[in-house]
């Protein structure tokens, strides 16, 4: 994750404001009402969250579960990105990390605007010969550095909406850092997932007394060009990135291959050593404190990766599960901001820690966990495809205590130690 600016979360004065909000399905299209009753909603809730958003954008969108507990927020303005999401209604904890200022202001920056929301739709490679991010000859500094425009504040074609699903679409032509000439079309479903589904999924029995949601995107990039794409010009890869609210006692878990030389595979350097008491790498898994105090990221190649990674907040008891597609001989593509001798050996699974930059400035804080499709050589008009899902489990400490074991082989117990 990287900043162009200053932007840092301030809560208002009162601990309480007053928002319009409601859940009316208009036609086939979803949308929350501009015409509710006036409510009171606490900050850091779901409802004050939809409340805001509703004020602050245009095409807000929601996904209800069928025991209304359950609630997903998407929005068309933001390329069809999951804002945030809740397990308990309205009154419960909003899960997405949102940037209210930015969202407030309506002002956008030349490189890029980080409005938040627990899953965006980006594309790789970051850095490289083959960047999207950076024009040829330019070299590799943050002043050259721009996200383009379709997958940061253009708004996005709403094709399907239900109250388990919402469709969006969007084309683009744009160039990579070598020249080379990209025509796509993007379809992003989002689709909510049941209790039983996900069970299902994962071959488990999720306790009654743990609150959950879940929901899955389906991404896919279309070439519409005149020609096949090849590794030699650049192959794109989806990007899904997750910004989440941090607390001071939450820390990402994400298990791993014990493989011979497996701490090889996994880069923890990005922007520096990260301290000891921050990142402890056992025989098979990983536990980085995402605190949103601390600037750091670590990630993991295709090698070590298992197709699982989560957080756990030990203040609010929420266990969050992110499940990518992993290709473990797959070739992914290298965001690191140089020329590159390997251009296909990068990460599959990413974790960022928000906090202070060199001068004292932050815009969280926040924390992510990202993930990445394989690079993706598609013919002319051939069609790639990702999937992830993203679950949150809230409830009962020792419920979520064997779910963790189950899911993750951990003992949360011993992180707590």
């Amino acid at each position: 994750m990287r900043i162009s600016s200053v932007f840092t979360k301030k809560y208002l004065a009162f601990g309480l404001i007053l928002f319009c909000f409601s859940c009316n399905n208009v036609g086939k299209q979803n949308k929350i009402s501009n015409a509710d009753t006036m409510s009171i909603r606490a900050n850091g809730s779901y409802g004050y969250d939809a409340d805001f958003l509703k004020k602050h954008t245009t095409k807000v969108l929601e996904l209800v579960s069928a025991d209304g507990s359950g609630k997903v927020l998407l929005s068309a303005d933001y390329q069809g990105r999951v804002m945030t999401s809740t397990a308990s209604g309205d009154t419960g904890t909003s899960f997405g990390w949102l940037n209210y200022n930015m969202l407030r202001s309506k002002e956008r920056n030349k490189q890029f605007n980080p409005v938040g929301g627990e899953e965006r739709f980006w594309l790789g490679p970051e850095g490289g010969q083959f960047s999207v991010y950076f024009k040829g000859k330019d070299s590799f500094s943050f002043a050259n550095w721009q996200v383009p425009p379709f997958i940061d504040t253009d708004i996005y074609n709403i094709t399907q909406s239900g109250q388990s699903s919402v469709t969006f679409t969007k084309k683009a032509s744009f160039l990579n850092y070598s020249g080379t000439s990209f025509n796509i079309d993007i379809e992003r479903k989002v689709s909510l997932i049941s209790r039983a589904e996900l069970g299902r999924k994962l071959n488990l029995s999720i306790p009654a007394d743990v609150n959950f949601v879940g929901f899955e995107t389906s991404n896919k990039i279309t070439n519409t060009g005149k020609e096949a794409w090849t590794k030699e010009k650049g192959l794109l890869s989806v990007w899904l990135l997750g910004m989440f609210t941090p607390t001071p006692k939450t820390v990402v878990i994400i298990p791993f291959k014990a493989i011979p030389g497996a701490r090889d595979h996994i880069t923890d350097n990005y922007f520096g050593e990260i301290p000891a008491d921050r990142l402890q790498v056992k025989d098979s898994v990983l536990y980085f404190t995402c605190d949103g105090k601390f600037r750091s990221k670590i990630g993991l190649s295709p090698r070590v990766a298992k197709p699982m990674a989560a957080s756990f907040d030990f203040e609010k008891n929420v266990l969050t599960i992110i499940i990518p597609a992993i290709n473990e001989k797959g070739s992914y593509v290298n965001s690191k901001w140089e020329i590159q001798k390997e251009p296909y050996k990068g990460d599959v699974i990413n974790s960022y820690n928000d906090g202070p930059l060199e001068d004292g400035s932050q815009m969280g804080p926040f924390f992510e966990i990202e993930s990445s499709s394989e690079a993706m050589a598609l013919k002319k008009d051939e069609t790639g495809t990702y999937a992830q899902t993203t679950c949150h489990f809230q409830g009962d400490y020792t419920a979520l205590k064997q779910l963790a074991q189950q899911l993750l082989g951990v003992d949360l117990d011993n992180i707590t130690q």
